[in-house]
């Protein structure tokens, strides 16, 4: 209790400070956002393709599909975009750091979300195919009419919790430069000589932004949860 006394909570957060920050912080949560969905978006791409290239009978598509997945789940996400922005122009590849920023994340999505795909896609049952099959439809329109839209119901737990991780980890974004939130507070802080204030804002951003994720997430669930009965 001694301690509790002795603590002054005033500099542990600036409310003069907080209000003076929140229009940078909030600018640098739109790029969060915006690069986050961006992301996203093209993992998903790249995932939906490795899973395929990953359940190709043709070697030359599965191993190259196991290779990229193991190498990108093996190795730590600020190592790759280490390796994007300070170590490719040792081979005469120079890239901006936004650039880099969204090639290392889009790859991290890709990877991970392309055994969330190919485990969705795989848990459909073989009735479905054979179902298609009677109807003489060739495997795209299979996979376009049946197989992706039930797989999509059961990836999307597992999908959405890979965006809440994506938004958070666009905080690594920062060591190479790019201006989103974590970046701007850091500004802010050395600015001012007050992290912790900063830090305690972005930290209830971030908070608030995964709460709205979830509250979709849940009514996605529904949405599908109502169609599969």
């Amino acid at each position: 209790m001694e301690i509790l006394r002795a603590i002054r909570w005033e500099s542990l957060f600036d409310v003069e400070l907080a209000i003076k920050a929140a229009p940078q912080l909030l600018i640098g949560l739109m790029d969060t956002i915006w690069i986050s969905l961006l992301t996203m978006a093209i993992g998903l791409v790249l995932g939906l393709l490795t899973a395929m290239a990953r359940m190709s009978s043709n070697p030359l598509f599965r191993y190259p599909a196991r290779a990229y997945i193991s190498l990108i789940r093996g190795t730590p996400l600020l190592v790759q975009i280490f390796i994007l922005y300070f170590g490719l122009p040792v081979i005469g590849i120079t890239l901006t750091p936004l650039l880099a920023g969204i090639i290392g994340l889009s790859l991290n999505v890709g990877a991970y979300s392309s055994e969330t795909i190919r485990g969705s896609i795989l848990s459909i049952p073989k009735g479905q195919w054979e179902a298609a099959a009677s109807l003489n439809m060739t495997y795209w329109q299979t996979m376009r009419r049946v197989i992706i839209p039930q797989a999509t119901r059961v990836a999307l737990p597992s999908l959405a919790n890979t965006f809440m991780s994506l938004v958070k980890d666009t905080s690594l974004l920062a060591m190479i430069t790019v201006q989103e939130m974590f970046y701007q507070a850091k500004v802010i802080g050395a600015r001012e000589w007050d992290y912790m204030t900063v830090f305690i804002m972005i930290a209830l951003f971030y908070w608030v932004v995964c709460t709205l994720l979830s509250f979709a997430q849940d009514k996605l669930e529904e949405r599908y949860g109502r169609y599969a009965s």
